[in-house]
């Protein structure tokens, strides 16, 4: 046995985190950044105690939420391309379960992060404690449970020996590119302050080595007949060609062999908008270009996608009884979707051996990739141009609101601006390696579909959970990860009302972020679907007890934290205040009052949503008599 070293278990915590490594591609850096905290008395005492000891290179941020910062280490992870991390620690009971929410949204977009929330006491000496739940069948039964189905890995940590394998596992989890996701460490609040005698061995540099996994031969041969055999087939470009960094293989395997690329929302900026080869987002809130490629194609080549409903519109994107599956994952379990030929390897590697296979072919798209971007680009063009009118006002979602509710809203609002000229003005306004965040509501649609994104790695949307008030926690991740660069969260004021309070936390350590606010005063995406449906306008309005349109002044809520403010109700102003706020230091919010029903609508896409079976409304009736027949041209699993 080695030289023993006498620590705290929170002490030997943070020790062991500034001691690991990453090695990509030969190049090694720590991979544990910081660490998160909103400390209470489940982890005052015993993490915080350690840092504020001996915090070694790891850099500390006092959150405001748990949720947030949470959102933020996720942020900034993904913009790390999930090769740095940091750690969030909260106490027990609500803090823990404000961890819930924001662990769900690392795990749907594999996002490494560490959770250490702290527990009840190990001993149950002085049980029940303050914020400890209490269920009848267990005492061992804390919040932290909760944590479990939305957790990489999950232990709960209640002497201090049972630390030094726990770590091991769960930096084994958050290394790896196949499963990486949320780890939840829950460490009882007396075993953090408890002793133990620990080998000195296990605080040594530890690098974890992430090594790109190579597809086998047979994989390439069956890939490399399928796409030879295939006249028009398509690139899926994911999140997992974004993380896998292979832009250049996706340009010169397009290039060379003719084949298109259409994106995701996670794979979308991987490689820029202005290649000429790549028609924009594909499925219920992609481009028209991309959704006829589609329609068209004989194969679709998934790189590094889980096929979310919104990818494949509800499995209707693609031709189920034409369309074959090629698909290139890391994970097993992603790439057997579709019943897909599979390539389990890295994106990079794979699509470099891919290539070098394929000399001679050549896909029969000609000159149609060219057609639907000069297509789609005039499409574009007519949605930066939209300009309310007080009568004959024809909205792009259409039959909802009748012109003298528009008008109505127009008024309340004191605006006449279209979100999708808004939207277009910021894309034109602001430098093209900022980095521009949303989450939620009806900007993703608009972004995926609008935003040309002329600089790699530059589009940062959280649409694997779609997790509302992810938005401006999320762009103090991404400057913390790049501060060098402007970083602009696009919010809707439902996301905005739900969590921003991690403004302030950027505001007090000097991360510059810029909030865009388009307001249009209610959840306007929801709106859309449940008149869209055949519903009534049902409580997604902001209206007041008298049916008055709420019009709040939420510039004056960031002018109230500290935060310069702008007012821009026309493009002018947009362009204006953006210009100012680029010459500004500190964070800024633009806010954007913006007619309801003026986002983009859907693009020869169908969304499979819970349309009741049953109803008084004929409107409705008639939804679920569309919705079975859209069923029945689905690919069914």
């Amino acid at each position: 046995m080695g030289n023993k070293i006498r620590l705290t278990t929170a002490q030997a915590l943070i020790r062991f985190l500034n001691q690991q490594y990453i090695e990509v591609d030969g190049v090694e850096t720590p991979f544990v950044e910081g660490i998160f905290s909103v400390f209470g008395h489940g982890n005052v005492l015993g993490i915080g105690q350690a840092l504020e000891q001996d915090a070694g290179h790891l850099k500390v941020f006092q959150g405001k939420n748990e949720q947030g910062m949470a959102h933020a280490a996720i942020a900034y992870s993904k913009e790390m391309l999930r090769r740095k991390i940091f750690a969030v620690t909260s106490s027990s009971g609500p803090g823990s379960a404000n961890l819930v929410t924001a662990a769900g949204t690392a795990l749907a977009n594999n996002i490494p992060v560490l959770l250490l929330p702290a527990d009840t006491f190990a001993s149950r000496q002085p049980d029940p404690v303050l914020q400890q739940i209490e269920q009848d069948y267990s005492p061992a039964v804390t919040t932290n449970d909760a944590l479990k189905p939305v957790s990489r890995y999950w232990d709960r940590i209640t002497r201090p020996e049972q630390l030094m394998s726990s770590l091991i596992r769960a930096f084994e989890v958050l290394t790896d590119p196949a499963k990486g996701g949320p780890v939840t460490l829950c460490i009882c609040q007396d075993t953090e302050g408890e002793a133990y005698d620990y080998d000195e061995a296990f605080f040594q540099k530890r690098v974890h080595y992430l090594d790109r996994a190579e597809p086998n031969e047979r994989e390439l041969t069956a890939a490399e007949q399928l796409i030879r055999s295939s006249k028009k087939p398509l690139i899926v470009v994911g999140g997992g060609a974004k993380y896998s960094g292979a832009r250049e293989e996706l340009i010169h395997i397009s290039e060379t062999y003719g084949i298109p690329l259409v994106e995701t929302q996670a794979g979308k900026s991987t490689v820029e908008y202005s290649f000429p080869h790549n028609l924009g987002g594909l499925g219920v809130t992609g481009t028209l270009s991309a959704n006829k490629a589609a329609r068209e194609a004989d194969l679709i080549i998934g790189v590094g996608t889980r096929y979310t409903d919104f990818a494949t519109s509800s499995k209707t994107a693609f031709d189920p009884e034409h369309t074959r599956f090629l698909n290139i994952n890391v994970s097993r379990v992603q790439a057997y979707k579709l019943d897909a030929v599979t390539v389990v390897a890295d994106a990079k590697q794979a699509i470099q051996r891919l290539q070098e296979r394929l000399t001679g072919y050549s896909s029969e798209w000609g000159g149609q990739i060219g057609q639907w971007r000069q297509e789609w680009a005039a499409e574009r063009q007519r949605l930066a141009e939209i300009r309310f009118q007080r009568e004959g006002f024809d909205p792009e979602i259409k039959g909802h609101f009748t012109q003298e509710r528009l008008n109505e809203y127009a008024d309340a609002l004191q605006t006449e601006l279209a979100q999708t000229t808004a939207l277009a003005m910021v894309n034109e306004a602001v430098d093209s390696d900022s980095i521009v965040i949303a989450a939620a509501g009806s900007l993703p649609g608009d972004m995926q579909r609008m935003w040309q994104a002329d600089s790699p790695n530059t589009y940062h949307l959280e649409y694997g959970y779609s997790c509302m008030g992810y938005e401006i926690a999320g762009a103090l991740g991404a400057k913390i990860a790049h501060p060098e660069r402007e970083v602009y969260a696009l919010v809707g004021d439902g996301s905005f009302l739900m969590l921003h309070s991690e403004l302030i936390t950027a505001m007090q350590y000097n991360y510059k972020i810029n909030i865009l606010l388009f307001d249009n005063s209610g959840f306007g995406c929801i709106n859309n679907l449940q008149m869209g449906n055949g519903g009534g306008s049902f409580y997604c309005e902001f209206r007041d007890t008298s049916n008055r349109i709420m019009n709040i002044n939420y510039a004056k809520v960031a002018e109230g934290y500290g935060a310069k403010v702008y007012r821009a109700n026309t493009t002018e102003e947009i362009r204006a205040a953006i210009e100012d706020a680029k010459g500004y230091d500190g964070c800024t919010l633009i806010e954007m009052k913006v007619l309801p029903k003026t986002m983009t609508d859907g693009y020869e896409s169908w969304w499979h949503v819970g349309v009741a079976a049953v109803s008084e409304r004929e409107s409705i009736q008639a939804a679920h008599a569309s919705k079975q027949q859209m069923l029945e041209k689905a690919k069914q699993y």
